[in-house]
């Protein structure tokens, strides 16, 4: 196994990052995976590197994870074959915004001619013509997809515990920082591979936390856009009310292109942290582990200290309205949705028959169990019809939290809220990980602006202090505030630093 290793403290330029990592890697290849997706774009337009390299090399590092089950598939000839044509392109060809860099892609995103299983093995022969929208936008920029991601099955669960791919000594996907800990979910092997530096960016989906909960636990940035701000087509849903694919990336720079790339606008450039304001409520402060909570008030202070205006805020009834939407609306909007799907892929496929051969006992349980009837859990271990409370949640419940979240910008005058993004860091990866107390607590502060279709950032700020692992920071903003949230995160991570590549083990 070749190792990834700098020392465990914030880092600088590339090149600096490169230096370090030459000690375990070779130098070629160190350098290469200490490269940013627009650094990778810019060497290869000027012809310092080429496509072929890059991509090859993606590829050793791909091998080099088979035991942390983050991928489904592996591109190689498709890949090397994409790689071999950009570097016989003229230049214009290779200078592209993404030109020669190569991505991951979560495997419920589907990539004309590969395998798209959305991690579960009824779909694991569906194979689609043309891409998702998100996918033709990247590879129009000249990206160059490596391999489907591995995830948590059909996106249902945060942890990435999904015995159905398994290329490692045990099942689920692994935390690159620690082989023995989750990776988050359910964009969990996209989170691994970018953590690991195995790529400098990918795309992941997110319906309650799936881009910023791995990344958070990995070690690397990523974006929830505005509902609505990404096209959705060509992706296996859960909530359309709340699905969203979004970039996952090692470095904001790379956060900020794919954003750019997939949604238009002009570049971001960071802000100046004297502007900005930022909020504090409580609840989204609850249940901190003690290193979350260190490295939390940590990165606060440097914030205050740069000159960021923190304003403490009262959000009444914050987790009792996201309470009353969060179920109902997945849960609920599963079944059309997925009804829906299946039909596009033309497989044949039915919902029940998808769920029959489900390998996740806690997916397969929540499929047979609630949505395909159509049920909520209920007091005393019964179930009662999902309807009512949908409809409840919609009408009512949604548009008052998103009322709360207009009320609170708008009265302090915030661009966003600031918060750990998970309250404890990975935990440790077993089938008990995938546990309904454990799924309620990891998502405890990214649903809430998930249900209200705002944006949120993801960013990594340190190390637990005794688990040594990593920590992330969100940022939730206004709706369509993603270019600003993005400018924000750009200069977070300039004053904060981003972390090094991890040692696996």
């Amino acid at each position: 196994m070749i190792a990834l290793h700098a020392p465990r403290s914030t880092c600088g330029t590339a090149l600096a990052v490169a230096a370090l990592l030459a000690v375990n890697l070779p130098d070629a290849t160190a350098a290469q995976a200490a490269l940013t997706a627009r650094e990778i774009a810019q060497a290869v337009c000027s012809g310092k590197t080429r496509s072929t390299d890059e991509v090859r090399a993606a590829l050793d590092r791909a091998r080099d994870l088979k035991g942390w089950n983050a991928f489904i598939h592996v591109n190689e000839a498709g890949a090397s074959a994409a790689a071999s044509k950009l570097a016989a392109a003229k230049r214009a060809a290779r200078c592209r915004p993404l030109a020669g860099v190569p991505i991951v892609v979560k495997d419920n995103i589907e990539v004309a001619g590969l395998p798209s299983s959305a991690g579960t093995p009824a779909l694991a022969g569906y194979v689609p013509a043309t891409d998702a929208p998100v996918v033709a936008r990247l590879r129009a920029a000249g990206a160059i997809v490596i391999g489907k991601t591995n995830m948590h099955e059909l996106a249902f669960g945060v942890t990435g515990w999904n015995p159905m791919s398994q290329t490692g000594p045990e099942p689920g996907v692994r935390n690159a920082w620690d082989r023995s800990r989750i990776a988050g979910g359910s964009s969990s092997g996209t989170g691994a591979a970018v953590g690991a530096r195995v790529v400098p960016a990918g795309l992941g989906t997110d319906t309650g936390g799936s881009v910023r909960i791995p990344c958070a636990f990995n070690g690397c940035a990523s974006l929830r856009p505005t509902i609505g701000r990404y096209p959705q087509a060509g992706i296996a849903p859960i909530s359309h009310t709340r699905d969203t694919a979004g970039p996952m990336a090692a470095a904001m720079a790379d956060v900020e292109l794919l954003d750019r790339v997939i949604a238009g606008g002009p570049a971001a450039k960071p802000a100046s942290l004297k502007t900005v304001r930022l909020g504090l409520a409580a609840p989204l402060l609850a249940n901190l582990d003690a290193d979350t909570r260190t490295a939390f008030d940590a990165a606060l202070a440097k914030l205050k200290a740069a000159g960021v205006t923190v304003i403490e805020v009262d959000m009444p009834r914050l987790m009792e309205l996201n309470g009353a939407i969060g179920f109902p609306l997945a849960l609920y909007e599963a079944y059309d949705d997925m009804v829906a799907y299946l039909k596009h892929t033309g497989t044949g496929v039915t919902v029940e028959q998808m769920a029959e051969r489900a390998v996740s006992p806690d997916v397969k349980g929540t499929y047979q169990g609630l949505v395909i009837p159509r049920k909520l859990p209920g007091p005393n271990n019964t179930v009662v019809d999902a309807r009512p409370a949908y409809d409840a949640a919609m009408a009512t419940a949604r548009p008052a939290l998103q009322a709360l979240y207009k009320a609170t910008f708008r009265t302090h005058r915030l661009d966003a809220l600031v918060f750990p993004t998970v309250p404890v860091v990975a935990l440790p990866a077993t089938p008990e990980s995938s546990s309904v107390p454990n799924f309620m607590l990891l998502i405890q502060n990214t649903d809430p602006g998930s249900n209200a279709g705002l944006p949120g950032l993801q960013l990594p700020i340190g190390l637990g202090g005794s688990s040594k692992l990593p920590i992330g920071m969100e940022l939730d903003g206004p709706a369509n505030s993603d270019r600003r949230l993005v400018a924000i995160g750009l200069a977070i991570e300039k004053l904060l630093g981003r972390l090094p590549a991890p040692e696996l083990r």
